[in-house]
């Protein structure tokens, strides 16, 4: 995957927009960050996980998913290495992270659409 495969999966959920904090791109759903591009390094992005959803992207897939470091880290934002990813799995990881950033009625209505 690519940046703007990242971008375009982001950016089609509901209420989503591209934004920009410490010179990355991010994309927020009501003014709330679900995911970065660019971060640690190019090539690379993160999603806000659970700690729990986390755990399971990272052990099923090490060679995509990694902790960041830190106290953010341990609250479940997770860098994504994009070459690495499938579209199914980059798919899944940013619906996620968008679940647990947007609203609850919002989230639901996604939920609806899809299913």
């Amino acid at each position: 995957m690519t940046a703007n495969d990242f971008r375009r999966l982001a950016l089609a959920l509901p209420a989503a927009i591209e934004s920009a904090h410490m010179d990355h791109p991010d994309f927020r759903v009501l003014g709330k960050i679900f995911a970065t591009l660019g971060y640690p390094e190019k090539g690379w992005g993160m999603v806000k996980l659970t700690p729990e959803q986390q755990h399971y992207f990272s052990k099923a897939e090490p060679d995509v998913f990694v902790p960041v470091k830190g106290a953010w880290g341990r609250r479940g934002a997770t860098s994504v290495n994009l070459k690495a990813a499938s579209k199914k799995t980059l798919v899944k990881a940013i619906r996620s992270a968008w679940r647990n950033t947007a609203p609850k009625r919002l989230a639901e209505q996604l939920a609806e659409d899809i299913g």
